[in-house]
């Protein structure tokens, strides 16, 4: 599969990141696991913005970007947990 039709290069990076951030905010005892991924998906939406706008890209292809680089993040973190918890 080609990820370059759907993910553009300069926005990879948000995936480590927000899986990072993802961790960090679990650790914090006053957000529910709930809310995690709107947070995540604010923070992504937003930084793929910043990234766009110096890289060129308009502000509705960031936006799209924004939310595939979350969705593959919180996908990521659900295949890694449902993978250690499937007993």
């Amino acid at each position: 599969m080609d990820f370059e039709k759907y993910l553009i290069e300069q926005m990879l990076i948000l995936i480590p990141v927000l899986y990072i951030v993802g961790a960090l905010i679990k650790n914090t005892p006053k957000i529910t696991d709930w809310v995690i991924p709107w947070i995540l998906l604010v923070i992504g939406v937003a930084a793929a913005i910043a990234i766009g706008l110096g890289a060129g890209i308009t502000i509705p292809d960031a936006i799209i970007q924004g939310v595939l680089v979350t969705g593959v993040t919180v996908l990521t973190n659900q295949l890694i947990k449902q993978t250690k918890d499937r007993d």
